[in-house]
Parts: structure tokens; sequence; C-alpha cells
């Protein structure tokens, strides 16, 4: 403020230019200034302005408004400047509030005739973001974020980024599930009248989640609840869609039934006579699915969000015995049961008689479409259904005195070790992770869960603030789980998993798949106690030889990286007093860290507070608990409960380790590429078909689909694909990876439109700005001019080269076709290429026929 940066030119992207923005910081939030708020929460003494009136205020509090706007004019550099009138809770009286900022406005602008040079007027923040462009001066410059932001020297607001965890994680699954029913709405040969209200719900829902209360877990919990219900509702109805689409593109049947009654613009709700019932199981995450434990026979029907053919191993929870998989050329699938872990059973609240998953790959899924699997259960004595069913084995040997079929788990006695052909990890002989080993190099890797215990204060004074729903605040340096880690071991042809209970309370599945290059960790915390009066804050923290220097990497939102150093700003000399809460970052995606020969990176399922707090060492927050408020407005201390007792939250992390090389792949791009698979993983639908043949199944319905007919390059994301308006498409396409992260997919990318899309006639093309409310050649941005002093933002880590080609090179095409930019086109036979910069976003509505 006193050296008038506060309003500044954004540098937001190391790889854009043009996404910098025009921003800045308000001089009192968004309240109104002191001594002039008028609403039925605030205290301030309005106008009297009765001219008769011994209570006249007029010029006592023109006076003082005038003080306020020449003290918050020195901070800024214009004679513009902007007074907000707001706040939380604020006009419950609107016109209270409007009646004396009229008068405000009236008698301050009457002063004008006395010489003051202030004039006071309503304006809307688009006024005045061009009120200062106009004055054509330079701006100073800005290239980090905000982050991690303090309201005290003790209050950082870093809690928010973990708490509620399982609403973390719903809205994740709910934007996931939005992505399948925009895109199998926008699928639909025949568009059923549902649709569009069911499709309009979750949009609504997930645009509700998006609230600044919602997301963060910064709401109390009765609203949390209603989010949740709210989410669920619409999840489920816009389940109807995905439910139809499917039946009319695999039952040609159904699509001409629909066709015959004409009812595609008449009725309203789901046609009936479904041949399947392609629905969710949502209890996948405590493996509970009614369907697949209690019928011989189903369906698994795997819709591939992404416009990349891939892969995914797929779990399913059954009772037991020997199954069969056969996919649409009857050719049977190799699977493996695995038992489901003991801390998963026991949960008190999983009314469900499965005890195993059913594992199989599933191979090239197409793009943008579906492949459906035949399963049948097999049992054929009762000798076979007790010996299909693995044991998970113990790490050390079973006691004498315990009968054969009860075997517990005991202390870990010797390294254990699983792996595949492209890694192996070992555990010690205290049952914890303790090295990697990659090309047969090994290296220190050690997993662990800690926990600090939260800051109990009455947040009178700053050195006595809680720990809460947004702070988070340890008292003191993390706490160890135990010393000691029971072990399990399943090792199978498909995947190899280590079951570890660190407690009552925390578990985890260590996992390896046959054919990734990464580790899977999937994670079970709670209920926390807090029987002793103490909130606690778990943490998943990872131990490397890494020589870090104190430097590590979190993402903006899933895209860049942004580079974060332990106790360190940019922006000004940083003097600490939260050593801890003070360096956790915002983490929806990756967390990495790296030296000169390796690196490390955790991805996750959710967004969650983490950190570096020693060279070598990544840790992420799972989930919190914690007995008082923090007074920042909730009004309720942060103690989530389900079923009486304290939430249980489980999640996932993947680990991606290894050497830095120059060598495309690189760790970089093996770990976008990934980081899409997790955000978007093929949607399971499972289907009843009892009372099917498999070979009518096979030949009378359609079993694989992709409506693309040939998959994007690997490098570009087809970010958006909905139904939009008069028969129209609303497309985003995203280049996945920033420059100098990979030899080959950093590089700009073309492909072609009509190559992707060959099943629809494209009419016509527009491109947008990125919201898709304006035409980009209508688009007219704003320039501001940096201070002579500006240095060009670089955060790009490092410039590799291409040494060995990529064997999966990204498609380019021939340069025969103009690109498409700023203007309208209509498309001729031999199509449009779109040209795509690492990092860039663009979007286009098409303007489609559907060839069926």
């Amino acid at each position: 403020m006193t050296h008038k940066r506060a309003e500044m030119i954004w540098k937001t992207s190391a790889n854009l230019d043009e996404a910098d923005l025009f921003t800045g910081v308000l001089y009192n939030l968004y309240q109104a200034p002191p001594g002039f708020c008028f609403d039925i929460l605030c205290s301030d003494e309005p106008f009297m302005d009765s001219p008769y009136s011994a209570e006249n205020n007029v010029k006592a509090k023109v006076d003082k408004f005038l003080y306020y706007v020449n003290l918050q004019a020195e901070s800024y550099r214009t004679n513009n400047i902007i007074l907000t009138m707001g706040g939380d809770f604020t006009y419950m009286d609107a016109n209270v509030y409007f009646k004396n900022m009229d008068k405000l406005i009236k008698y301050t602008n009457a002063l004008q005739t006395n010489g003051s040079n202030v004039n006071v007027f309503y304006s809307t923040p688009s006024c005045y973001l061009k009120a200062l462009h106009d004055m054509g001066i330079t701006w100073p410059t800005k290239s980090d974020d905000f982050f991690p932001y303090a309201s005290d020297p003790h209050s950082f607001w870093t809690g928010y980024y973990t708490s509620r965890p399982t609403s973390k994680r719903f809205e994740r699954v709910g934007n996931h599930f939005l992505q399948v029913c925009k895109q199998l709405t926008a699928l639909a040969p025949t568009r059923e009248a549902h649709m569009e209200p069911h499709l309009n719900m979750l949009r609504g829902a997930m645009g509700v989640m998006q609230h600044h209360d919602a997301i963060t877990g910064t709401e109390k919990q009765h609203v949390a609840n209603d989010y949740a219900r709210m989410l669920n509702v619409a999840v489920r109805a816009c389940g109807a869609n995905t439910k139809a689409t499917l039946n009319q593109i695999v039952d040609p049947k159904y699509k001409r039934s629909l066709r015959s009654a004409g009812l595609a613009a008449e009725h309203t709700t789901p046609y009936p006579e479904y041949t399947f019932a392609f629905q969710t199981c949502h209890l996948l995450n405590v493996s509970k699915c009614e369907l697949t434990e209690s019928k011989d026979s189903f369906t698994v029907t795997l819709y591939n969000p992404l416009a990349h053919a891939g892969h995914e191993y797929v779990r399913i929870p059954v009772t037991g015995g020997r199954y069969i998989v056969r996919d649409y050329r009857n050719v049977e699938v190799s699977s493996q049961l695995v038992p489901i872990p003991e801390s998963v059973l026991n949960l008190s609240y999983r009314f469900s008689n499965a005890t195993s998953e059913l594992v199989f790959l599933a191979n090239e899924l197409p793009p943008l479409g579906f492949k459906s699997y035949f399963i049948t259960r097999a049992i054929d004595s009762l000798d076979d259904f007790l010996h299909e069913v693995p044991v998970a084995v113990p790490t050390g040997s079973v006691s004498a005195d315990k009968p054969a079929g009860e075997q517990s788990a005991l202390w870990q006695s010797e390294e254990v070790t699983i792996g595949n052909k492209y890694l192996n990890v070992s555990f010690d002989s205290n049952g914890f992770l303790s090295s990697i080993t990659i090309d047969g190099v090994t290296n220190r890797l050690r997993q662990t869960f800690v926990y600090y215990e939260g800051a109990l204060g009455n947040n009178e004074e700053f050195r006595n603030r809680s720990s809460g729903a947004y702070i988070f605040r340890p008292n003191g340096t993390e706490k160890t789980v135990t010393e000691n880690v029971q072990l399990k071991v399943v090792k199978g042809p498909t995947v190899q998993e280590v079951h570890q209970v660190f407690n009552e309370w925390i578990s985890q599945v260590v996992r390896i798949y046959a054919d990734e290059s990464h580790v899977e960790f999937e994670w079970m915390v709670g209920p926390i106690p807090v029987d002793d009066g103490v909130g606690k804050e778990i943490v998943s923290r990872f131990y490397t030889a890494a020589q870090s220097s104190g430097v590590f990497w979190t993402d903006a939102n899933g895209r860049e990286m942004i580079k974060r150093v332990r106790n360190h700003r940019d922006t000004w000399n940083l003097d600490l007093m939260e050593k801890i809460s003070g360096n956790y970052y915002p983490v929806t995606a990756k967390i990495a860290l790296e030296d000169e020969n390796l690196r490390l990176a955790v991805l996750n399922d959710r967004a969650q507070g983490g950190s570096s707090l020693e060279d070598g060492s990544l840790e992420l927050m799972v989930h919190r608990r914690l007995l008082h408020d923090d007074a920042f407005g909730v009004e309720e201390a942060l103690n989530e409960k389900a079923f009486g007792k304290g939430l249980v939250a489980r999640g996932k992390h993947w680990v991606i380790f290894g050497a830095k090389k120059p060598v495309s792949p690189t760790p970089e791009a093996r770990e976008r590429f990934l980081q899409n698979r997790v955000l978007l993983p093929n949607w399971v639908f499972f289907s009843d078909v009892t009372e099917f043949k498999y070979e009518d199944w096979q030949k009378q319905y359609t079993n694989i689909y992709s409506a693309l007919s040939l998959s994007l390059p690997l490098n570009v994301h087809l970010l958006t694909f909905e139904p939009w308006k008069d028969n129209s498409i609303l497309v985003r396409f995203e280049h996945l990876l920033e420059k100098g992260e990979d030899p080959l997919y950093s590089k700009p990318v073309r492909f072609n439109v009509q190559d992707v899309f060959r099943q629809f006639s494209i009419e016509e093309i527009r491109e947008t700005t990125l919201g898709a409310n304006q035409l980009k050649e209508d688009s007219k941005r704003l320039k501001f001019k940096p201070d002579p002093d500006y240095i060009v933002y670089n955060s790009v880590k490092r410039d590799v080269t291409t040494d060995h080609a990529s064997p999966s090179p990204p498609f380019v095409q021939a340069a025969r076709s103009p690109l498409i930019e700023e203007v309208v086109r209509n498309v001729a036979d031999d199509g449009y290429e779109i040209l795509l910069k690492p990092m860039q976003i663009r979007t286009f509505i098409f303007q489609l026929e559907y060839r069926p």
C-alpha cells in the first residue's frame, strides 16, 4: 500500500502471455468504510439530516468520509478509487442502506461548490476498470500468487484446503459425472425431453458446490448436509440421461420404439422400457454394490470420458467364488479375486455381503465411448468356492494355537516386497514403506501418517487463535501415530498389494497393478479420536533422499505448477511465526519435489493442503477433526460425524517417482497423463443380465462404441463436450503440458476436427471466449502497460531437448487446411485444423448434424 502497488498486472501464466489479468487488493476487504455500514447488523449511525434537529450529523459524517477517502487515495496511483459498500450479511434492509448511500453521495458532492475535489457516484467494477485503463499510466506487475494468506500472524487460512474431506471428494465425483452426463446427453441419437432438465439440475448443483463456503468446507454442518443432499439428487437425476442414451446406442429396438412412438419431443420422463439398467453403484469406495453381490450374471460397462483410448483396472465387490469375465469378442479376460481389507469390512455402517473384489484389466477402451464386459459367477462346488478366494497373508507366522482360517496379522518380521516389471516397493521390518526400486536402482521412499494437535484458544487475541474450519494452527510439531504397522500381503497376476493397519483409526492399502508404473495408496482415516479433548489433523507424509533445497511445486487448479520455497515469499521479506501452517499450500491435483537426479510427485483425488517442511519430504493433510471454532464466522467446531460417530474418510494418492531424464515422456509428462486419468476415470455402469445368454447379448446389442473416429493427440484434452443451443455442441480443447516439461509433448500441436469427429457433419465452427458467452472476434480486452522495470516472468524449470523420439508422438496434420482462428468458418470436405500452444484452452461452438 505504501508503495502504491495494490493494483497490478498479474502475470498469471508462464506459458500464455494473453492470460495476464489486471487486478487489485481492496483497501478494506469488500466492506464499507468504518462508520458507513447502514444495515440491521451494523451499529453505525445513519445520516440525520433534518436541518432543525439537534442531532443533525451531516457535516460530521461527511468530514469523516472525506478523511477516509483521502487516506485510501494515498495508497493508489490514480484519482479514481473504489469504495466497497458490502460485507457478509449486509443489505438485509437494503432500503435503509440505499437511502443512506444516496444521502452520502448528495452531501459529499455538494461540497464541490466550495472547492472539494471528491466526486462520489454509484459504479460497477467494469466502469472502474475502464477508468483506470483510460488514465494511460503504467502499472506494477506480480507473477506469484496470493497463497497462503493470513489475517494475522497466527491465523493462516490453510485449514480449509482440507476441511470436510468427504464433501471435497463428493464434489470431485459430481464433476466427474457431470462431464459424463454432458457428453452422453450430447451424444444421444434422440434427445429425450427429460434430458435437458436433468442435466441442468446437475449443472446447478455443481455450480452451488463451487461457492466459497461449499468446496472449502467452511459452512455450518446442516448446510454441508444440504449441499450433499442437493448434489446426490442431481447426480441420480442425470443418471436418467446416461441410462437413456446408452440404451439408445446399445439396443436398436429401444431406438426404433422411441422413433415410432414419437416420444422424443413429447414425453417428459425417461422412457420406461429399458433393456439395460446401466446403474451406478455409489458406494464402491467401501466395496459395496448390491447388484454385483446378489446377481450371478451382470454386465460392466465402462464409459471413457477422455478423448484418448485407454485402459482401466476395474474393481467389483463380490461375495467370492469363481467369475468368468468376457468381452464383446467372447475373449475371456484374466481376473483376480482380492480380499477386501478388514478395516473396510469392519465399518459399522457398511451393510454388504461382499468379502472380495474382482479385479481385471479393461483394455482398449474407446475414446469418448464405452466397452462392456459380461461377467458370470461360476461355482461348481463348495471346495471351488472356498479355494477361489485368496487369503491375505500375514507377514509373520501364524500362532500355533490359532486354527487354520482364523489367521490374523502379526508384527512384521522381515522385509516385504511387491511390484511388477516396472518397479518394486519394499516395506521394512516395522511395516513401513521404506524403498522403491526402478530399473535396478533402489532409492529411499518412506511413507507414514502423522498428526498435528489443533491449537486451542479463546480467539480474543492473535496468539490465542484456535485451529478451525478456516485456520490450520498446530499446537507444536507433528505426533507419531505408531512405531509398528500390521501388514497383510496379497499377490496375484493382476495386482499386488499390502494392507497396512497403523492403529484403530488409520489403515491403508498400497498397491501396484501389473501394467502400471506408479504406486497407488488408498488410505482410510477415522473416526479420529477426540476423547482426550484434543482436535487432530492427520497427514500422509513421504520421505525421500532428494536434496530439494526448500523448493517444491504445487498445482494451480490442476494446470500450471507453481514454485514454492519454504519460509519465503517472492514479493516481501517474510517473518513467519507459524512455521508449519505458514508453509501450507492448496493442492488440487499434484504436489512435487526434485533435485538434479530424482523427482517425486504425489497426485490426489480431492483438494487438500500440502507442503514440504523439510528437504526431500512431501505431506498432504487428509482429514481433520477439531473441537473449537476459529471465530471466522462458522460458529461451529469442525467436528464432523456420521452414523453417530466421528467421520471416516477414504481416498487415494498416486506416486510417480524416478530419475530425472530429458527424454520423452518425462516424469512430468507421465504425471500429466495420469492426472487426467485420475480426474476423469472410466465411469462404471452395471446391469443385471441374469435373463440373458451371453451369445444373445453379444450378437443383438452394441457392446463397444466410440463417438470419435480418431483419438486426440495425447497432450490434448477434450475439456468440454456438451449440448448447446440450436442443435450445437460446446467444445473445449486443452493443451495438457507446460513449456519445457517434455521435449515432445510440450510443443504446440495441431489436429484435424473432421478427422476426429467423423460421426458428425460439422456445418459451422465458431470460436468463443473461454466462458462461451462471446464470440472471440467480438472480444476486445483492455491492455494495461507494465512499469518500465518489469522483468519477464518465467517459472519454467528447465528447457529440455529431444534425445529420443516418443513411441506415441502428438498427431500432426499436414498444413493443407487453414487454421481456425477468430472467425466463423464453414467447413469444407477437407476439414480444418486446430492449433494449441502449451497450456492453451480454446473454446468452440460446433454446429453438428449427427450421423447415426
